[in-house]
């Protein structure tokens, strides 16, 4: 619950797909992977590098306040939800999702009241370690989050 006695719907933007260490990779980590890999054309590189620096100047990034949020030895399958009043924040990830289109690579929006065991929180995001085997399983009522397909 909320401060204001409201439900908390955090929201995530993830592969539908879990990777090779069986979590579902983040929207800025698919991008960043496309990168990486050398997929991206010039224009969409720079977009990924200005967006990339406003989000690093936006808000904090979690492992520069502690080093082991993401560590899955403490803290296993750790990922980062925004907070729903994040909205200057998630209002500009529909660049990312329409890169991600362009090269088929497939991300969906996830909404939870219950994501999993908070063990980060800032003004704009909460880091969580999922509850069950699936990333959004609400453990008090047992039903998963509801998802929408990126486009």
């Amino acid at each position: 619950m909320g401060t204001n006695g409201h439900t908390v719907r955090y929201v995530r933007f993830q592969s539908p797909h879990r990777n090779e260490r069986g979590t579902f990779t983040g929207v800025f980590g698919l991008v960043n992977t496309l990168a990486r890999t050398g997929r991206l054309t010039a224009g969409q590189e720079a977009f990924r590098r200005a967006n990339n620096r406003w989000y690093d100047a936006a808000y904090p990034d979690p492992s520069t306040v502690d080093p082991a949020v993401y560590d899955d030895t403490v803290n296993p399958g750790a990922a980062a939800w925004f907070k729903p009043t994040a909205t200057h924040l998630i209002e500009r990830v529909p660049g990312y999702l329409g890169l991600l289109a362009a090269h088929g690579v497939a991300c969906r929006k996830v909404v939870s009241t219950a994501p999993g065991r908070i063990v980060y929180e800032d003004d704009v995001q909460i880091v969580v370690v999922p509850f069950g085997p699936e990333a959004g399983e609400d453990p008090v009522s047992g039903r998963s989050t509801s998802s929408e397909s990126g486009s």
